[in-house]
């Protein structure tokens, strides 16, 4: 029937990146709604295994919360 490979491979789920699957073409650091879905609750960066971005607009994201913390939109740490 089937070997160990193809039945990892057919169970395997196909990850979606949240801004490919919306169309988004940049990732605006003004935007603090968009950055806080993507932090956690103690206002760290959540991983890429986590939020399902894909590499490309995970480095994006990354720039983008810390320029807003670097301009005080979003916080550095969470109390």
């Amino acid at each position: 029937m089937y070997n160990r490979n193809e039945q990892k491979n057919a169970m395997r789920k196909e990850r979606q990146c949240f801004f490919c699957m919306n169309n988004i073409p940049d990732i605006d650091y003004k935007d603090t709604n968009l950055l806080r879905r993507f932090l956690s609750s103690f206002a760290k960066i959540v991983p890429r295994k986590r939020s399902k971005v894909c590499v490309w607009h995970q480095r994006k994201l990354d720039n983008a919360i810390k320029r807003a913390r670097i301009m005080a939109l979003v916080p550095f740490i969470q109390r």
